[in-house]
């Protein structure tokens, strides 16, 4: 076990978890990241790689998948460890560290920063005949490659911003774009709703209201989609090609559950300095909740900081918490 040992194994490899595994490289300790998806990046990656991202200090405005690709390059920049596809099973806590344990093995650790976001996502579904058929043939619950919509026919379903990001982004793509939501009430932020609802105005694209998809049609793939109106009930046939169904994601945190960390709606409860219930186990990120939290890209850098920072002071309580500069590191020279 003390061979294999590092200081930090980062539970998580988007956004907030490659952050945190610069600052270990910066701090000179050694790490380690897990993550159950085949590649880094997380949901800049996996979910929406083509969609523009605004709120990153320094970019005022930047792809999904060249945020993730540099994430990548800063956080691996001083060799850390790299497990890809394995989920984490047990904490295992021994002798002031942790033999933590994931379906590719054990992987022993003197602490752990919790980076999961919401844990592992899995899209929504819709209940609805058609839907087991043609997953994956011509519907679909992401975008990643825009440009296979080109000249389409295309049914978008949803009301958060994931659904109103695209439906921006295909409008000049797809031959024909339909926008369908159960109300009139969106998740989405409001700007990003005007726009779509100004290319609606200037008959770029279709927003239909209070609809939403009763049946999904086709032979081999899509062929069409039947919506009713939720308030009269009438129902109406669209010819589509494609169906894209942004209805959100069930989170699920998994076996982190059943560690013993204190929970709140199913997010890990930490202090100022990222620590969870457990000595030696901090969370940043979207999984981790306090009063005051915001969920944002560039909150869970501050937080990956903090919880790195701490636990490097928790390994050695002569280390300093507070890095200091990195303009001052050898490290960078």
């Amino acid at each position: 076990m003390e061979k294999n040992t590092v200081d930090i194994t980062i539970i998580g490899g988007g956004p907030t978890g490659l952050y945190g595994l610069f600052y270990a490289g910066m701090r000179g300790v050694s790490a380690r990241v897990i993550d159950a998806l085949p590649e880094l990046g997380g949901q800049l990656t996996a979910l929406y790689p083509e969609k523009d991202v605004f709120d990153v200090a320094g970019f005022p405005r930047v792809l999904a998948k060249d945020l993730a690709r540099e994430l990548v390059t800063q956080g691996l920049q001083f060799d850390a460890e790299v497990c890809l596809e394995e989920r984490v099973l047990k904490l295992n806590p021994e002798d002031g560290r942790f033999d933590l344990r994931t379906d590719g093995g054990p992987r022993p650790t003197r602490t752990v920063v919790i980076a999961g976001g919401k844990g592992a996502f899995k899209s929504r579904t819709l209940a609805v005949p058609g839907w087991d058929e043609f997953l994956n043939r011509g519907l679909t619950t992401q975008v990643k490659a825009p440009a296979s919509f080109r000249d389409k026919r295309v049914l978008l379903v949803g009301g958060g911003d994931s659904a109103f990001d695209w439906s921006w982004a295909l409008r000049d793509i797809a031959g024909e774009l339909t926008h369908i939501h159960r109300s009139n009430r969106y998740r989405a932020h409001e700007s990003t709703v005007a726009q779509v609802e100004g290319a609606h105005d200037r008959g770029e694209l279709r927003l239909r209201t209070f609809y939403t998809v009763t049946e999904i049609h086709g032979s081999d793939r899509v062929e069409a989609a039947t919506i009713r109106h939720t308030k009269t009930k009438e129902t109406t046939r669209l010819e589509v090609d494609e169906i894209v169904a942004l209805i959100g994601f069930v989170p699920n945190i998994g076996p982190i559950a059943e560690w013993g960390l204190e929970l709140e709606k199913n997010c890990i409860v930490v202090d100022s300095r990222m620590r969870t219930n457990i000595p030696g186990v901090y969370a940043a990120g979207d999984i981790a909740t306090y009063d005051g939290k915001l969920e944002l890209i560039s909150t869970g850098f501050g937080e990956a900081a903090i919880a790195v920072n701490n636990a490097v002071h928790h390994i050695d309580p002569t280390a300093k918490v507070n890095p200091g500069h990195s303009t001052s590191y050898k490290v960078f020279k």
